[in-house]
Order: structure tokens, then C-alpha cells, then sequence
């Protein structure tokens, strides 16, 4: 069953990586004026994955040395190993179905079906998010049950 805690602990760790990956989807929804709108498309969506994957690996790798600090020994590589695993884990498919068909799909569509580019583009990124955050929070819970 989930409780408000986990709703927090969702947010706190996904959202200065939403923030970076949606500033870079608007940002780059200013290539429309010069690119088709696929091509627009794809190129938000590279530009959401680097924002948002960077902000998450460095969270995370900041987030494990911290607490080997706290603990007084360093970070080993096989625990460098072991966090990027996860990431994986977390992350794998969810990212592969979203960054080849849904999120593309959705920045294409939605400002086509709102009839305006600025709210297509948030409705698009909000539509991708809910899909790729259903099957990457189920994962996030698995790895923490482990």
C-alpha cells in the first residue's frame, strides 16, 4: 500500500533532475523554429535524458559518498559498480520505451492535437513522465526491497 511517505521520497529524488530534464525540454523546444517537428522531438528528448540522467547520476554518486563519509571509509569501486547496477535497474527499460517511442510520441503529437507549441510541449512531457515514473518507481521499489 502506498503512504505519503513514499510519495515524498519519490519527489526528493527525482525532482532537481525533473527541473534540469524540463528547463532542458523547453529550451530545446526553441530548435522548432529550425527543425521539422520530429526532428524537434527527438532533439528534446536527447536533451531531457542528458539533464535529467546527469542530475541523477551525480545525486546519486554524492548521496553514496556521503554516507561512506559519515561511516569513515571511502567509496570503493565495486560499490561504484553496485550504484550504477541499480541505475540500471531503475532505469533500463522504462528509458528505452521511453526514450525510442513515447516521450518522441508525445512531443510530436501534443502541440499538434493542442493547437499550441508551448502548452503541447508540457502536456507531452507530462504524458511521457507519467508513463516512464509508473514502470520506474515499481522498479525503485523492487531494488529497495532487495
Amino acid at each position: 500500500m502506498l503512504k505519503k511517505s513514499n510519495f515524498k521520497e519519490w519527489f526528493n529524488r527525482y525532482k532537481y533532475a525533473e527541473l534540469a530534464s524540463t528547463t532542458a525540454a523547453l529550451t530545446t523546444s526553441l530548435f522548432s523554429k529550425v527543425y521539422s517537428g520530429l526532428t524537434t522531438a527527438y532533439l528534446i528528448t536527447f536533451a531531457e535524458y542528458l539533464a535529467f540522467y546527469s542530475v541523477i547520476l551525480f545525486s546519486s554518486y554524492k548521496k553514496l559518498v556521503n554516507q561512506n563519509t559519515v561511516l569513515g571509509k571511502k567509496t570503493s569501486p565495486s560499490e561504484n559498480l553496485k550504484l550504477l547496477k541499480n541505475l540500471i535497474l531503475e532505469f533500463g527499460y522504462p528509458a528505452f520505451l521511453d526514450f525510442l517511442i513515447i516521450r518522441p510520441f508525445c512531443m510530436y503529437w501534443m502541440p499538434i492535437l493542442f493547437g499550441n507549441y508551448f502548452f503541447g510541449i508540457i502536456f507531452g512531457k507530462i504524458s511521457a513522465d507519467l508513463c516512464f515514473y509508473f514502470f520506474t518507481i515499481i522498479n525503485y521499489e523492487l531494488i529497495k526491497k532487495k
